[in-house]
């Protein structure tokens, strides 16, 4: 591709070809599901306006990934880094729960997994993908300078060769194990790096089940099933809401008091972040059927559920998981209502 002839058709197939994983670099290193597709937008321009520059001294992929790196430190040079509520604030007991929203930058961005996670034979390098993708751990990467975060992606995510990632960042060798060896120090230093580490990939039998028996405590609104799901220190979460919440009891009880209204809701399976969740509808009492309310992330370890984590702003989180903005009542629960 090297000689400049390829056809405009050639290259756009050659270029789309590589969506999806700079989608997931961009994503890790940006912490933001519309801004890692903005950045692999631009990217992919930036990368058509001057193929006819491109001289083949490296593969197109790592020329691509050149332009997505400086795409994304651009992107961060402001300083501003996404967090999960338990980043910025402690956990509030449910008598003192108020509901205080932070701005959209604020937060880590759920994303589809079909969105940065591309098709790969090898299971073990796709566990290493999801893993790489949950919440915790994106948390993690948020903690590190823009530049030991994209040294971290490469080396141990996308397991590039240090001689690769110096060249790509334009620096020695010396310089990215140093940048390495320092994130390493800075993950191993955060507690909750290893919560989701029991999630099996794909999930098994155990998990699964679960899985349905969470379904059906939360569509009956059954607090005393839902408490057996849920491990002792288990977190809520709900974005763009500061509060979060921790414990089974603290949980259930701000689902039946300031979360009441969820009661009777329906829940639709996504993939996200390399975990479980569900899109949320709840009630529409003035169309019938039911509306959006949120997406939910699960963490799942030894059993329990341990984090549940509802990302409400359903406007930009529903369209993204190509979800229907309005779910039909089913014809027996209409008959019911009558």
């Amino acid at each position: 591709m090297g000689d400049g002839t390829a056809t405009t058709t050639d290259l756009d197939a050659q270029l789309e070809k590589h969506r999806v994983e700079l989608t997931g670099y961009c994503y890790r290193m940006l912490g933001s599901s519309f801004e890692a597709e903005d950045a692999v937008q631009d990217t992919l321009v930036r990368a058509w306006r001057s193929h006819a520059t491109f001289e083949g001294r490296s593969s197109l992929r790592s020329w691509l990934y050149r332009i997505a790196t400086n795409v994304c430190l651009d992107m961060l040079a402001a300083g501003s880094k996404r967090a999960r509520p338990m980043d910025l604030t402690e956990s509030t007991p449910l008598a003192r729960a108020a509901l205080s929203p932070r701005p959209d930058h604020t937060w880590l961005e759920p994303m589809p997994d079909a969105r940065v996670l591309p098709a790969v034979q090898d299971p073990a390098e796709a566990a290493v993908a999801k893993e790489s993708v949950r919440l915790a751990f994106m948390a993690a990467l948020q903690q590190l300078p823009p530049k030991q975060r994209a040294v971290l992606i490469l080396r141990e995510v996308l397991a590039w060769r240090a001689s690769e990632v110096a060249e790509l960042l334009g620096t020695s060798v010396a310089s990215v194990n140093s940048a390495l060896q320092r994130a390493r120090a800075t993950l191993a230093a955060r507690e909750d790096r290893g919560a989701e580490a029991a999630l099996a990939d794909p999930l098994d039998e155990e998990q699964r089940k679960l899985l349905e028996r969470y379904v059906q405590a939360f569509e009956g609104y059954d607090m005393t099933a839902l408490t057996a799901l849920l491990h002792e220190d288990a977190v809520m979460t709900m974005p763009p809401f500061d509060l979060w919440l921790t414990g089974p009891a603290d949980i259930t009880g701000f689902m039946t008091t300031l979360g009441a209204s969820c009661a009777h809701s329906r829940l639709l399976p996504v993939r996200a972040n390399g975990l479980p969740g569900f899109a949320h509808y709840k009630p529409d009492p003035e169309n019938g059927g039911f509306t959006p309310w949120a997406v939910q992330v699960l963490e799942v370890s030894e059993g329990r559920i341990t984090g549940f984590h509802c990302f409400l702003d359903t406007e930009r989180w529903f369209p993204l998981f190509d979800l229907p903005l309005h779910l039909e009542a089913e014809a027996d629960e209409v008959q019911h209502s009558r």
